[in-house]
């Protein structure tokens, strides 16, 4: 048994019948590329085999009676992998439409919460024998270098199936005791009065920041609440609408490299040129900058130990008022700076102490209120959309032994915020997901038809700037 932190049982607090908290990924898988034949229950066999290597693929929610505290993970005595893994096959012609709409129809589907918060879409059908692999995990169980690690978990270096006997078996333990778990929450109800303490600590930092913006140093943030209206930033519903594009990291390295800034930069600047061209298309191109909710991950630097979810976040303006892509990129870069030296300021772990002091019941009623009213249409907006870059593997992979040729993720949407980028590299590609609410977003291909125009553009006037690359 382990309680969730408070981070961790947000993302389910927060969760209402349309703002559905779970990641996505797509995997496209090419056994040809290898001479392995796909067989589904054999890869079905040898997911099984492996599960006992992550244990949260096994686990369950267990509820707190009252919800007087958050809830633990136990496991589940009656885990059913059949349940789990689901087999489809892709409607004719099995094109990138076909399952563009597959993987946003599974996207829009809540997870069964009485169960471990997985799912995983075996589909068939593709082109040239190809197959797809769509798998969906709650937020609670994974952020994106969890989320990474687990998949590794189920990858390998080589291709071909593994055969040997299967992972050691994760003992079963008992169901806990609810009278004992209330106990305990009654007992640490006093310790909840740690969020007075909060407060001072929290203006102590606005105060440093407000110290800081007074100096000379580089621009910092910009502030919540501050963002133009655009057409995705209203109430969502549950359904989903999803695209997605294949580049070459060398191509965003080149042009990191020729205007000296961040790879994150360069990402940046293309999901600003992306959306700069699909708003001016629409008519509907704010004057000012869009801003982006960008996830920090705080593995590496939280004092924390325990949980899955280790993440603070970065408010990051994204220049679609400039039309120069070069002088878009050096803003960003600009910007950049300042908003690490704030981030330091704020601390690794300031989400991670706000939420460990939130009371459940009252998370909850708060956010489906929040949703039942539609409030992110009656006040300014926050932020624009959430723009996730992913560190990936930088050598093929071979998810249960078939080849991944593509990886494409694909993070949650919220209400005042109906559209999310996510971009993760493998082995050599920068792959780019883009997932929004389907009544607020209905064309959303049409922003990943714009990434490679992009980036063709920047790296025009990247190498207009260094010289053509040497060929080899």
């Amino acid at each position: 048994m382990e309680r969730l932190t408070g981070l961790d049982a947000s993302f389910l607090y927060l969760e209402t019948d349309t703002q559905l908290l779970h990641v996505c990924a797509l995997l496209i898988l090419d056994p040809a590329a290898d001479g392995v034949e796909f067989d589904h229950e054999v890869f079905k066999a040898e997911l099984g085999r492996r599960l006992p290597l992550i244990p949260a693929m096994t686990r369950k929610l267990h509820a707190v009676p009252l919800n007087l505290d958050h809830p633990v993970w136990v496991r589940d005595s009656k885990f059913d992998l059949d349940y789990h893994v689901r087999r489809v096959g892709l409607p004719t012609p099995g094109g990138h439409r076909e399952l563009a709409e597959m993987v946003a129809d599974i996207a829009s589907r809540p997870l069964d919460r009485t169960r471990p918060l997985w799912e995983m879409w075996l589909v068939e059908g593709l082109s040239n024998g190809r197959v797809a692999v769509v798998s969906k995990y709650h937020h609670a169980i994974v952020d994106g270098i969890t989320g990474t690690n687990m998949m590794m978990h189920l990858c390998d270096t080589q291709p071909g199936f593994t055969v040997g006997a299967p992972a050691e078996p994760v003992a079963a333990e008992p169901e806990p005791n609810d009278l004992l778990l209330a106990g305990e929450a009654l007992a640490k109800f006093p310790g909840r009065l740690g969020l007075v303490g909060m407060v001072p600590k929290t203006l102590g930092i606005l105060g440093s920041l407000v110290q800081r913006r007074r100096g000379d140093g580089p621009r910092g943030m910009p502030l919540p609440f501050t963002a133009p209206r655009t057409p995705f930033n209203g109430a969502i519903t549950r359904h989903r609408a999803v695209s997605f594009v294949q580049t070459e990291l060398s191509d965003v390295k080149e042009i990191k490299t020729a205007f000296g800034v961040k790879v994150n930069d360069v990402v940046l600047a293309v999901v600003g040129g992306a959306l700069r061209s699909y708003l001016e298309a629409h008519d509907e191109l704010p004057q000012t900058s869009l801003m982006a909710s960008v996830p920090v991950s705080t593995h590496d630097t939280s004092r924390h130990e325990a949980g899955t979810n280790k993440v603070s976040t970065i408010f990051a303006r994204l220049y679609t008022e400039i039309e120069d892509p070069v002088a878009r990129v050096l803003a960003i870069a600009e910007d950049s700076r300042g908003a690490k030296e704030e981030h330091n300021l704020i601390g690794a772990d300031f989400l991670q102490d706000w939420a460990k002091y939130a009371p459940p019941n009252t998370f909850q009623l708060a956010a489906r209120a929040y949703s039942s009213l539609k409030l992110a249409e009656h006040h300014p907006v926050v932020h624009n959309l959430v723009v996730s870059n992913v560190p990936g593997p930088d050598f093929p992979m071979y998810f249960l032994g078939v080849r991944v040729s593509s990886m494409y993720p694909f993070g949650p949407v919220f209400h005042g915020a109906g559209l999310t980028a996510t971009v993760i590299s493998n082995n050599g590609n920068l792959d780019f997901g883009f997932i929004a609410c389907k009544e607020l977003v209905p064309d959303v291909e049409q922003i990943a038809d714009a990434v490679p125009e992009v980036i063709t553009e920047l790296l025009k006037a990247a190498r207009e700037k260094t010289g053509p690359r040497e060929q080899h």
